[in-house]
């Protein structure tokens, strides 16, 4: 079961709503930028949360 002070879901919804704000200033070019943002931001959330698990588990 996960601990109290995890914050992986706050990495990951972080990491989305980052790339819904920046895709708000792509949207009127292209929608699909506003899409690829978003899934960038999920990246980029997933990315931070496995270092916050690798640096977890060596402490």
């Amino acid at each position: 079961m996960r601990s109290k002070d995890d914050k992986s879901t706050w990495a990951i919804g972080g990491g989305v709503l980052v790339g819904i704000g920046v895709g708000f200033f792509f949207l009127q070019q292209s929608p699909l930028a506003f899409v690829g943002s978003i899934l960038a931001g999920l990246g980029l959330g997933l990315f931070v949360t496995a270092i916050l698990s690798s640096l977890g588990k060596r402490g």
